[in-house]
């Protein structure tokens, strides 16, 4: 695999990326046509160097074809690799991320030399296959206690989450054939254990896409129980089925649900989460090129979402059930915001705390964000109330 090769690759995905095509269409479409031997490494190589190209953006010269740009994006990230500190935290604040951002969030130094870090790759095991599928897959690293990102110990690591290293398609392997295990970032399994859904118990994933954070419940609930899963997508949902059945759950059912007052049943849940869409500010280190396409105006256009979707979805729950908000984004208007007009809102529901076992006297444990820099993985905020 020459260099010249896996340039050349690049530069057909940015430029359908300038086309308008999100960067992972982009490379779906053009690796997709790859056929010869070296493929893995080229489509890992052609990926490397899309993503950098992003996360250098402000730093390279548009008047340079893609190719050398990319090529400057690579050495920009060798150097960054080995040493961080040769980049000054103010021109990565001034060029990391659009300037429309320090409105929105608070913007740590640590957290913009995180987005300039590859992501580390995530894996949930089944609980009852956790112990043996380091053995079985290989380059399986557990999560280490810090890596929660969690400031209080209610919250312990999930013994299922581990780091993946190595270089295998792990969707080719058998051990996720069998539905072993999913890859699920884990930021993204925290908000799982942050539901603590009992087995037995009654469940409504509220918008749960193609399904990751479902599997999740159904596992922690020992394929018991109920759970609803709701999307506005009935593509969305036939995809979690597929999922749904590769991992042997079964506890579920579908329906679609528009986010609107009418709900797709009238069950009365111990627990309900509502995983809302959001703009996706947590994610920029996995997806750098979300950094230039997202806007001040989809933050404030998803904030009236994520209000509405709580609201509507509050009166399904049980006296005493459990309300989780998530969502992949730091911004206030989505996170901090929305949770407080909630609660004025809602004097039915109590704020409670987002990891069980904390007491809930202890100050700030009703509301989290998980930082990129502390959690090694996606950002993430999450609220919790209780039903009065």
């Amino acid at each position: 695999m020459s260099t010249s090769a896996v340039l050349n690759e690049t530069a057909r995905v940015l430029k359908l990326v300038q086309g308008g095509q999100p960067a992972d269409a982009a490379l779906r479409e053009t690796l997709g046509r790859t056929r010869h031997g070296s493929a893995p490494a080229l489509r890992r190589a052609v990926s490397q160097a899309v993503f950098a190209t992003f996360r250098w953006w402000r730093w390279l010269d548009s008047q340079q074809s893609l190719q050398k740009q990319a090529a400057a994006a690579l050495e920009l990230q060798a150097r960054f690799d080995r040493t961080p500190a040769s980049f000054k935290a103010e021109a990565l604040a001034a060029r990391a991320v659009p300037e429309w951002v320090k409105d929105e969030m608070d913007v740590p130094a640590d957290w913009l030399r995180q987005l300039q870090r590859p992501p580390v790759l995530w894996l949930r095991a089944k609980q009852n296959e956790a112990p043996n599928l380091p053995a079985r897959l290989g380059d399986l690293t557990p999560a280490a206690p810090a890596a929660t990102g969690v400031p209080h110990s209610a919250c312990s690591v999930p013994p299922s989450a581990f780091r993946y290293t190595g270089t295998r398609d792990l969707f080719l392997t058998d051990e996720f054939r069998d539905g072993l295990f999913e890859i699920q970032d884990l930021a993204s399994q925290l908000v799982g254990h942050a539901c603590a859904p009992a087995p037995g118990q009654t469940w409504w994933d509220a918008c749960a896409g193609e399904g990751g954070k479902t599997l999740h419940l159904s596992d922690l609930m020992q394929n018991k129980g109920m759970i609803w899963a709701s999307d506005r997508s009935v593509r969305r949902l036939d995809h979690l089925k597929k999922r749904a059945a590769r991992a042997a759950m079964f506890n579920y059912r579908t329906a679609p649900w528009d986010g609107g007052a009418k709900l797709p049943t009238k069950t009365k849940f111990d627990g309900v989460l509502v995983d809302a869409p959001c703009s996706g500010v947590g994610t920029w280190q996995r997806n750098p090129h979300a950094r230039w396409t997202t806007s001040p105006d989809d933050v404030r256009e998803l904030a009236a979402v994520q209000q509405r979707l709580l609201d509507h979805a509050a009166p399904a729950l049980k006296p005493g059930g459990r309300l989780v908000y998530a969502v992949c984004t730091l911004t206030r208007a989505e996170t901090t915001a929305i949770a407080a007009t909630f609660t004025a809102a809602h004097p039915e529901f109590e704020p409670a705390p987002v990891f069980a076992g904390t007491p809930a006297a202890t100050p700030g444990t009703a509301q989290l964000f998980l930082w990129p820099h502390e959690l090694d993985a996606n950002g993430m905020f999450l609220a919790a109330w209780t039903k009065r």
